[in-house]
């Protein structure tokens, strides 16, 4: 196989992955809304209901959630990167992956955990 070659496929599969995955939606009020229904059903039992990794299973689990509100996310904070956590989760830790929510219901998580950051950020 050539550089050339090379070079194509891999800008092929970025092509083909990128619209695989769609780009993401305008954050909207609805969608950070819906985020945060998303969020007390899906994620309020390790996180906490304000995000502080003090949910209700917090206690069982090792290591312990992430407190989204103040914490380092390991795989960065840009709404790219929180989405790729929420759909892949982090091998290695708790956190697992809602690849099985539908694409726009991860969006709108992504949205409001970084709510929660900023508005924690605001309030102080």
């Amino acid at each position: 196989m050539t550089n050339v070659t090379k070079v194509l496929a891999a800008a092929g599969a970025v092509v083909l992955a990128t619209a695989a995955s769609g780009a993401a939606p305008k954050k909207t009020p609805d969608l950070v809304s819906r985020g945060k229904a998303s969020y007390e059903t899906n994620c309020a039992t390790c996180h906490g209901p304000g995000g502080k990794g003090d949910g209700e299973a917090a206690i069982a689990l090792d290591p312990k959630p992430r407190n989204l509100v103040s914490d380092q996310f390991k795989k960065g904070t840009a709404a790219a990167q929180v989405f790729e956590t929420v759909s892949k989760g982090i091998e290695g830790t708790t956190m697992i992956a809602f690849g099985h929510l539908p694409e726009d219901e991860r969006w709108a998580l992504t949205y409001y955990v970084l709510d929660l950051r900023v508005g924690a950020k605001g309030k102080k």
